[in-house]
């Protein structure tokens, strides 16, 4: 916990633990809610749905909202862009969980699945293993970095197509679902112009640095 001028900021592993506290307080409260615990747990997948598709956001469009809104805010969530992504992953395990809870609940939940239906899930889950485990220094300095780009790379566009996918499969059934397809839509589309302005700045960085033809050929001459 980190002192400031006005007063404790959450960051870090503290802001993880809170994050991960509140999920489960959430999903505790929608329990208990509930007297039919298929009702419940039901409920705490749709929840811990949402707070996933949240934390998400926050992670994918942190480093193109710095490029294009530089702020402290914006700053403040690059600078915690791996414990939200950790408290991401939190929320989507709390999520599996639940739902392998609803098939113990519920019989005719598995077999009512088929499993082409089980494989963007399965997918996402695969990337969110990898992308957790490579978000720890121990992990992470066994790749190069390239490699750890590449990978983090594809596994938060696999994640996002996921999570668009599932939103707009549901819209003909509930016109709501829209919204949360929309957002997600709006973010790709942030995080594309954030990374290309990033390669823009790259590029004037380069050139900037890069001796001009003028003065090279007069240094030949002298």
């Amino acid at each position: 916990m980190t002192a400031t001028r006005s007063g404790f900021r959450l960051q870090g592993w503290l802001l993880f633990f809170a994050l991960a506290l509140l999920v489960l307080l959430m999903s505790a409260a929608l329990l208990t809610a509930h007297s039919d615990p298929v009702a419940g747990v039901r409920s705490v997948i749709r929840a811990t749905a949402r707070s996933s598709f949240v934390l998400f956001l926050s992670v994918f469009v942190a480093s193109s909202l710095v490029s294009l809104v530089p702020n402290e805010l914006t700053r403040a969530l690059l600078r915690e862009r791996r414990y939200l992504g950790l408290a991401f992953a939190f929320s989507h395990l709390v999520h599996a969980i639940a739902i392998v809870r609803l098939g113990q609940l519920d019989p005719g939940f598995w077999p009512g699945r088929s499993a082409l239906t089980n494989v963007p899930g399965s997918l996402g889950y695969a990337f969110i293993v990898l992308l957790s485990a490579t978000s720890f220094h121990a992990l992470a300095k066994r790749m190069s970095a390239q490699a750890w780009k590449r990978l983090h790379t594809a596994g938060v566009w696999v994640i996002a197509l996921i999570f668009a996918l599932s939103y707009f499969k549901r819209i003909p059934m509930n016109a709501l679902y829209a919204l949360p397809f929309a957002l997600l839509c709006a973010a790709a589309a942030v995080r594309a112009v954030g990374k290309w302005a990033q390669a823009d700045k790259r590029r004037l960085a380069r050139q900037r640095r890069a001796p001009s033809p003028l003065s090279t050929n007069l240094e030949s001459q002298a």
